[in-house]
C-alpha cells in the first residue's frame, strides 16, 4: 500500500454558548460553570483554546478510484474557552461562526484539495487537477438537543471553478461522560464545472488513455451515503476519535467513465484521530 501524506485543513471555530442540560456537557464540563466574563473590548479579546493533532485514515485514491491510500493529516481547531458546540463531527470543514443563536449558527468555511496526477495508472492521458481550496460558507440547525443538520456551500478556488454543496445529518449521544457516538446521511451536490473537471474526459484524453470520451450534461447529485463516528474523551485536554463514511457516487459522477471503466461508485473512509487542548487569553 502506497502510503502519502496529505495536508488537510480541519477543525471549526466556536462560537457557541454552553447550553445548560444539553450533550454540550461532554466536551466542557468543568467550563460551564464559570461566572459571566466582563465585556470584551474586541471581538478576539478573552479566552481561548487551540487543538492540534493528527489523524490517520484510509481513503480512495483519487474520486471515483477503486484504489486505496494510507493517508496521514494535521489536524487544528480554534474556539473560545467556555462556549461548547454541542456537536462537531469530523468530516465537518474549517468553521468560523459569525452568527449563533443557540438553535441556529452560521459562519464561513473552507476547505483544503489535493491534486489529481495524469501519473496513475488509471489516468494516463487524462488532464491532472491541481492542488487548492475550496472557500463558502455553512449553516447548522438544532431541530433537537440530540440532532444536528449542517450544510456546507463551496467555491473552488485554483483546483477547480465549480461549486460543491455538502449536506449532512447526524443524531448524537452520550454512552457514558466521557463516549459520545454519533451517525447520520450524507449527501453531495455540485456544479457542471465541477463535474467535467473531476470526472470529464475529452476525445483527446479519450484517445491517450483509452477511456470513452465523456461530458457530463450539468450539474447534480454527486454522492449519498452515511457516516458515524464514536470520540472518547481521554482526559481533560485529550481526545480520540474513530470515525468511518460510506458514500455512492451518483449522477454524472457515477456516469463517468473514469468511474464505470476503471474505478468504483463505491467509496469509504475509515480513521482514528487524536487532538491535545491548549489554553490561552488574548
Amino acid at each position: 500500500m502506497h502510503v502519502r501524506l496529505v495536508a488537510a485543513l480541519s477543525g471549526a471555530l466556536i462560537l457557541a454558548g454552553a447550553v445548560p442540560g444539553s450533550a454540550d456537557d461532554y466536551y466542557y464540563e468543568g467550563q460551564q460553570n464559570q461566572t459571566a466574563a466582563a465585556p470584551r473590548q474586541n471581538w478576539w479579546s478573552g479566552d481561548w483554546y487551540l487543538k492540534l493533532g493528527a489523524k490517520g485514515f484510509i481513503a480512495p485514491r483519487y474520486e471515483g478510484a477503486k484504489d486505496y491510500l494510507l493517508r496521514a493529516a494535521p489536524v487544528i481547531s480554534l474556539g473560545r474557552a467556555g462556549s461548547a458546540t454541542r456537536f462537531s463531527s469530523l468530516n465537518d470543514n474549517a468553521s468560523i461562526g459569525l452568527i449563533d443563536t443557540g438553535v441556529f449558527r452560521t459562519g464561513i468555511t473552507g476547505k483544503l484539495i489535493t491534486g489529481r496526477d495524469s501519473g496513475d495508472a488509471n489516468l494516463k492521458g487524462v488532464h491532472d487537477v491541481d492542488w487548492g481550496v475550496e472557500l463558502g460558507g455553512f449553516a447548522e440547525f438544532y431541530p433537537t438537543d440530540n440532532i444536528r443538520g449542517r450544510v456546507e456551500v463551496r467555491r473552488g478556488i485554483g483546483s477547480h471553478d465549480g461549486v460543491v454543496a455538502d449536506f449532512a445529518v447526524d443524531a448524537f449521544t452520550d454512552l457514558t461522560p466521557t463516549v459520545r457516538v454519533s451517525a447520520g446521511p450524507r449527501a453531495t451536490v455540485a456544479s457542471r464545472d465541477y463535474f467535467k473537471q473531476y470526472y470529464g474526459v475529452n476525445p483527446t484524453e479519450a484517445a491517450a488513455s483509452g477511456l470513452s470520451t465523456y461530458r457530463p450534461d450539468g450539474g447534480g447529485l454527486k454522492s449519498l451515503g452515511l457516516g458515524g463516528q464514536i470520540t472518547w474523551k481521554t482526559t481533560d485536554k485529550i481526545e480520540t476519535s474513530a470515525y468511518a463514511e460510506y458514500s455512492r457516487l451518483m449522477g454524472p459522477a457515477a456516469d463517468s467513465s473514469i468511474v464505470k471503466e476503471r474505478g468504483s461508485a463505491n467509496q469509504a473512509t475509515f480513521g482514528l484521530q487524536a487532538t491535545y487542548r491548549f489554553d490561552f487569553a488574548l
